[in-house]
């Protein structure tokens, strides 16, 4: 449990990361001071915010445990994704920059037509409240055990914290925070991977010798002496770290308007390219980190009958002094805070660009910027009821809720894709083939047919491929 140092050190955090994003913001003026932050946020703030907007709490406890129970494969996945940002700054990202581009959806308009904007846009919402959610709830966990408070308290308190900076400071401030948060939790975990080597007989080297004796070092798994079946459905092999680890990021990185939003921030498209491909450099950095931490955990503990995700709050609670732990606890906060405060955003910014402002550009009822901060609070809310919907979830529940993202990324990147490839694709066959690939994942995802990794590689695939026949047919039937 946290002591009052720890609890005025966490308390002290969140107040000065509120103060800090209100005065990071500005002055907003209008709704594209609110969302693109006018364009002037420079590539190496866009950079580190990416960062932290992926890296959710879950992401922070979740990986040393993969360390811990196993090895270091999950690197291979981290290779993929630094492929994918290339892909996506190479292929996805000039289209964008094309014009005046708002949001993520639309391109997808100037391609097909206002209804595959609109179908997007209200998928990348269903998702991503769903997603997001669950992510909060996952931030509740540890918090829960470490602050001793209920499950809805820490919610609450991560999800009013984000919501005042994200609110008054719109998208400019959120990135700046993001900013700082980022070198909170890698610096949380540096600091536990610092106490580890100390709390060891022979330091690093303990750390170090104990990950080779184990052979949890290994970073490469070819899967050659698995059988099809078994390769497919192990997520940590090469081919699949790096096939599904570059779908899943160029999916993420290249049609979410959580990472797109932050990307338009920027005044100029080498910048923006700059922006993702660096991040994935960073990502690789930042998870190895964090399996390194694990490994220590390892060395520190030996084989314990717990779950992995509980091995890091464990040593947290019970092994760091006081202070230390509040540190910690407040790098927690800030990776739940930046994709907090970052789906916040994203959420408000489709809502009122890709829905709201079509559908009343003729006639402005009261202020866009008024309107834009009251969807904000209202996507605020939603992410709050859905965090306490998982918390009295079973299990399975939550596992599909966190599969849920990855099942539409293939519909949304596939379409991204088809508008790209296919010059003869409409807007019938877009929508043809995303809502395809959505049945075809939700069976794959239900019947737990492939490991994760494949999810979005598949939905891609099953859209382009839909998309295009569908296109092929219907031109074969109706000439005109």
């Amino acid at each position: 449990m946290a002591s009052s140092i720890d609890y005025f050190i966490i308390a002290a955090y969140l107040i000065s990361i509120a103060v800090f994003g209100i005065v990071s913001g500005g002055k907003q003026k209008s709704v594209s001071d609110y969302f693109l932050g006018s364009k002037k946020v420079p590539w190496w703030a866009v950079c580190f915010s990416i960062v932290a907007a992926e890296t959710s709490t879950l992401t922070f406890i979740s990986i040393p445990g993969l360390a811990y129970i196993g090895n270091f494969n999950f690197l291979q996945v981290t290779l993929g994704y630094l492929i994918g940002r290339i892909l996506v700054a190479a292929i996805l990202l000039p289209a964008y920059f094309k014009g005046e581009l708002s949001t993520a959806y639309a391109f997808l308009e100037t391609r097909f037509g206002s209804n595959v904007r609109s179908f997007s846009s209200v998928i990348f919402l269903f998702t991503r409240v769903a997603a997001d959610g669950v992510r909060l709830f996952a931030t509740a966990i540890p918090l829960k055990l470490l602050l001793d408070i209920s499950y809805p308290a820490a919610i609450i308190i991560i999800a009013v914290v984000s919501l005042i900076y994200t609110y008054t400071g719109g998208v400019r401030g959120v990135i700046w925070v993001d900013v700082v948060q980022m070198f909170i939790y890698l610096g949380g975990a540096a600091v536990s991977l610092i106490f580890l080597s100390e709390l060891l007989p022979n330091g690093f080297s303990s750390i170090w010798d104990s990950g080779l004796i184990s052979g949890k070092m290994e970073i490469i798994n070819f899967g050659f002496d698995l059988s099809f079946i078994e390769f497919i459905k192990t997520p940590y092999t090469l081919l699949g770290g790096i096939v599904g680890g570059a779908f899943l990021s160029m999916a993420s990185h290249g049609t979410d308007q959580l990472i797109i939003q932050r990307l338009l921030t920027t005044k100029e498209l080498i910048s923006s390219k700059k922006a993702v491909i660096a991040s994935g450099l960073i990502i690789i950095f930042q998870f190895a980190l964090f399996l390194f931490v694990g490994l220590g955990l390892y060395t520190f503990y030996g084989n314990l009958d717990v779950n992995p995700d509980e091995i890091f709050p464990k040593f947290i609670i019970e092994s760091l002094p006081q202070g230390v732990s509040g540190i910690i606890i407040a790098g927690l906060f800030a990776a739940a805070m930046s994709t907090l405060a970052g789906s916040m955003s994203s959420l408000s910014s489709s809502s009122m660009l890709d829905l709201y402002t079509p559908l009343f550009k003729k006639r402005k009822i009261v202020n866009d910027l008024f309107v834009s901060r009251m969807i904000t609070i209202f996507w605020a809310v939603m992410l709050v009821l859905s965090a306490l919907f998982f918390m009295n979830s079973p299990q399975s529940v939550v596992e599909l809720a966190l599969s849920i993202a990855s099942f539409t990324y293939g519909g949304l990147l596939g379409t991204f894709l088809l508008g790209l490839i296919n010059m003869k694709a409409d807007q019938s066959s877009a929508l043809f083939g995303f809502i395809f690939s959505i049945c075809v994942m939700l069976i794959v995802v239900i019947t737990n047919f492939v490991a994760w990794t494949w999810f979005t590689f598949i939905g891609v695939i099953v859209t382009v491929t839909v998309g295009s026949l569908y296109r092929f047919i219907t031109s074969k039937i109706n000439p005109d």
